[in-house]
């Protein structure tokens, strides 16, 4: 049974940092492509960042860029998300989620979720 369990987030002034952790169980963890997306309010589940099983091939929305950066432990099955300069706008539910092989920002090619860590950035 895959299980993805995130943690980390929370409620943060404008131009602080959270790190979020994303525990995977359930998978050959170095054959996934690992991906963070998010949810705001009354809006689509997007695309935020992508790592592949490597480590070295990242994948960022333009809006992050600069700010946040994916990370990987394979030994730990754990992927991370370090965000700083946080923004009003970044507030979000943001879940973590993974594929077999191929990297893709669609969020209908994950099978696997987490349930989702809240952050809220106050301005």
């Amino acid at each position: 049974q895959v299980q993805l369990v995130e943690s980390g987030g929370g409620l943060v002034q404008a131009g602080g940092s959270l790190r979020l952790s994303c525990a995977a169980s359930g998978l050959i963890f170095s054959n996934v492509f690992m991906a963070w997306f998010r949810q705001g309010p009354g809006k689509e589940r997007e695309f935020v960042a992508g790592v592949r099983s490597g480590g070295s091939s990242l994948m960022y929305l333009d809006s992050v860029k600069g700010r946040f950066t994916i990370s990987r432990d394979n030994a730990k099955n754990t992927v991370y998300l370090q965000m700083n300069s946080l923004k009003p706008e970044d507030t979000a539910v943001y879940y973590c989620a993974a594929k077999y092989w191929t990297a893709s920002r669609n969020v209908d090619d994950y099978r696997y979720w987490g349930q989702g860590t809240q952050v809220t950035v106050s301005s």
